[in-house]
């Protein structure tokens, strides 16, 4: 990823900026496709897209329709374990979809945190808090390489094809074990490489911002995790992975490099 650092940032927070502004309409991700999104070549409805990455129906019928954006690679919370009273951290929380359904597995007792590189994409989500009257649920602005959270003050921490995204990995997971209680998990869904990718796929920001060209091999993201603390991480491949990223640019056979795969680990417990 040769380009300039700044302006793959600038283009990536626009592209997802439009997407807010639009409420997921009319395609996104920048290029019409990736992340979820359906492509001009292969139109699905959102509630498609989401069944096919993992949620059920009753999932989507209890949360604020304009949260679903369809920006998924699979469904972390089927593998989280939350239990009530839980503080839960979800990183690139978007239009705050996961962290509706996050709060009804915490309960009142619960919080669920929604951190997000793009004011649109923030003003969205706490709109859709302050409709549906949820109090145990904040949006806060800031990178997920920097993240506006306490020290060892979060119990778990999702993420919903975000983690790929950015340009410092190793960051980002170094800021997620800060975050993180002793004894606290991740669990996210990601998009990662299985295959080298071509270089006009890693070089082109379309790509880059539809959670394709900027992922980074599965054996290295292992590696990122362990050094920067984790135990018992375990990477698992999507059941239906190929037939998911089919459906984001069938012309490309992108599935052929990537997948998405289901990331849990854990910091160790004082114990």
């Amino acid at each position: 990823m040769d380009k300039d650092k700044e302006e793959i940032r600038a283009f990536i927070r626009n592209n997802y900026a439009n997407v807010a502004l639009n409420k997921g309409a009319g395609g996104c991700c920048g290029s019409g496709s990736g992340c979820g999104c359906s492509s001009n070549e292969s139109p699905l409805e959102i509630k498609d897209i989401s069944i096919i990455a993992g949620y059920s129906e009753e999932e989507l019928k209890n949360v604020p329709a304009d949260s679903n954006m369809g920006l998924g690679c699979g469904n972390p919370l089927a593998f989280a374990g939350l239990k009530e009273g839980e503080v839960v951290l979800d990183l690139g929380s978007g239009g705050g979809f996961d962290c509706f359904l996050a709060r009804a597995e915490v309960g009142e007792t619960g919080h669920v945190i929604g951190v997000d590189m793009t004011p649109e994409m923030i003003k969205l989500a706490r709109k859709n808090a302050e409709e549906s009257g949820y109090p145990n649920v904040e949006f806060r602005l800031g990178e997920i390489e920097h993240l506006p959270v306490a020290d060892e003050s979060v119990d778990v921490i999702i993420s919903n094809c975000v983690i790929n995204l950015s340009l410092d990995k190793e960051q980002v997971f170094k800021e997620v074990f800060r975050v993180l209680k002793p004894g606290g998990r991740l669990c996210v869904s990601d998009i990662v490489a299985t295959a080298p990718l071509p270089d006009h796929i890693k070089q082109d920001l379309n790509l880059i911002s539809s959670c394709i060209g900027g992922c980074d091999y599965v054996e290295d993201l292992k590696v990122k995790l362990i050094n920067a603390g984790f135990k018992a991480i375990q990477m698992i491949p999507k059941d239906n992975s190929r037939e998911l990223l089919k459906t984001w640019a069938p012309s490309q056979s992108i599935e052929d490099f990537i997948a998405s795969y289901i990331i849990n680990a854990a910091k160790a417990s004082l114990d």
